[in-house]
């Protein structure tokens, strides 16, 4: 009984891992004054708590506390961490060890990259520049985001790496397995933006689409160009592999909102998105989806709407969110400890040392931008085009006296469809506008959360929506912001409802681009 009692009292409140279920081996941890002794099998370190599988499950042991006997006890003077990596290739291939070379060289460590032998894995060893000491292994497993997914599902992966949210069944046996709340603050994380672009070869005469009928296309019931408005010939339909997550994205950005379910059969496949945008360059009449990142020497196609709206592909409209088919790209982490020099490495991620390098390997980053009025476009000739008959012109003259003295921030607020629940770079933009407060970012300065709705039902109700939509951004950011100064800044609300249409509200993408909530800042 003894033993069960004090295995409760040592189990910690938090959790770690090092994944080492490849190499697992039986321990026995006894406490310093031998009156309690546990046994179990060690499931990971991280440099401070042992992980260990025992009769009473899983538990947690502060390592100071204890001593441990057995041939997989980790050596405590020169312990190395270890993290298991594994999803998608385009974080895995390019950003992810970008970033560990950036942080390496910030913090004085030397890095080398071991090649696996197994396709897609490596392994980057990252050792003290004093002596060189090893003090740390980063594993990568570099397949598709479901592989990476099943990895973590099964107790082989710390972090994965992926192009899509985590699917509803993926995220209900994780909970099961007891790895937390995947779409939790702390399990997931947007570390870059991309996006899903139609490319076509510089040749082709056709420059636009609308999201309805690349939506056709993509189900294979629109298949020659002549519909639209190029010649009568057939379309080649290139797309990324199924099992990837920006192929997954396409069926819940694109499908999904058409009400169609099933990709067409006859496109040509790519696990490459490089040699997919080769393909479609060499091609006069071919269409590809790929992402923004992986254009190569393709022409991108504007999304276009019957009411007139044309939005292109840019790094500041795919970091606003006002491009629809924004893809951001996640890393996923299960409720355990990381090691620490991990930790550190995350948190390198969110600054902004490691923007500039997301920014330099062809992603869109997150660092925060002010946008003046003037370099905005043609938004507020736009909001006079396309004023309903319920937007008054008082209403446009409050909106103009408002905003023109204050620029707006490229941090924005999405919702679900259908839903009160901010979409995934939403929450994750809560956070990075929460630590901007915390550091005093903008001290001395106002910040408005502007809420806008889509066109459908009665303006002044929809007005009233937004505002409480605005409102409830506000709220979630003053609340993450816990050790920010929140009386040095002004937090303001209003809304202009439907006044501002970013999109035609004749379709779903056009009405989710439109509800949105603004940051503004003067």
């Amino acid at each position: 009984m003894i033993r069960v009692i004090c295995a409760a009292i040592f189990a910690a409140l938090f959790l770690f891992g090092s994944t080492l279920s490849s190499h697992a081996q039986d321990i026995t941890l006894t406490s310093r004054d031998s009156k309690v002794e546990l046994s179990g099998t060690l499931l990971g370190f991280d440099g401070e708590f042992y992980r260990i599988q025992t009769e009473y499950g899983e538990l947690t042991i502060d390592g100071s506390g204890v001593l441990c006997e057995g041939p997989a006890c980790p050596n405590l003077q020169d312990y190395v961490a270890e993290l298991q990596i594994s999803g998608a290739p385009t974080l895995g291939a390019v950003v992810m060890p970008a970033l560990i070379e950036a942080f390496a060289q910030k913090n004085g460590y030397l890095t080398e990259r071991e090649e696996g032998e197994d396709a897609g894995t490596f392994t980057y060893l990252i050792r003290r520049s004093e002596d060189e000491k090893l003090a740390a292994r980063f594993y990568f497993r570099v397949s598709n985001t479901d592989e990476g997914f099943a990895d973590l599902l099964a107790d082989e992966a710390d972090i994965v790496m992926s192009l899509r949210e985590i699917r509803p069944n993926e995220r209900s046996r994780a909970r099961e397995a007891g790895l937390g709340d995947m779409t939790g603050p702390n399990r997931s994380r947007v570390l870059a933006l991309d996006a899903i672009v139609p490319v076509v070869s510089g040749s082709n005469p056709v420059r636009g689409i609308s999201p309805a009928d690349l939506a056709l296309v993509l189900a294979g019931q629109i298949t020659n160009w002549e519909a639209l408005g190029g010649p009568d010939v057939p379309i080649d339909l290139h797309l990324p592999d199924d099992a990837s997550g920006l192929g997954q994205a396409l069926v819940d950005q694109l499908l999904r909102p058409a009400n169609l379910t099933k990709l067409s059969q006859k496109a040509t496949r790519h696990a490459m998105l490089s040699d997919l945008a080769q393909a479609v360059a060499e091609d006069t009449f071919s269409l590809g989806l790929t992402s923004y990142a992986d254009r190569g020497d393709t022409q991108a196609l504007a999304l276009i709407g019957s009411c007139g709206f044309s939005m292109e592909a840019s790094r500041r409209t795919i970091k606003t969110e006002d491009y629809p088919l924004t893809a951001p790209m996640f890393l996923y982490f299960p409720a355990r400890r990381l090691p620490q020099l991990a930790r550190e490495f995350l948190a390198f991620t969110r600054g902004p040392a490691a923007q500039i390098v997301i920014r330099r390997s062809g992603f869109v980053d997150q660092t925060p931008e002010e946008i003046a009025v003037e370099q905005q476009g043609n938004r507020f000739a736009n909001a006079i085009a396309h004023a309903g008959t319920e937007i008054n012109l008082g209403e446009l003259q409050r909106m103009a006296a408002t905003l023109t003295p204050m620029a707006r921030l490229s941090t924005s607020f999405r919702f679900e469809a259908g839903s009160v629940r901010l979409d995934a770079q939403s929450r994750s933009n809560v956070q990075q506008l929460a630590r901007a407060l915390e550091v005093g970012q903008y001290d001395a300065r106002q910040l408005l959360f502007v809420g806008f709705s889509d066109g459908d039902g009665a303006a002044e109700v929809n007005r009233n929506i937004a505002l409480r939509r605005a409102d409830a951004v506000r709220r979630a950011v003053s609340e993450a912001a816990v050790a920010a100064n929140l009386a040095r800044v002004e937090l303001g609300v209003d809304a202009f409802g439907e006044a501002m249409p970013m999109a035609c509200n004749d379709s779903s993408w056009g009405r989710q681009a439109n509800r949105r909530v603004e940051v503004w800042v003067r």
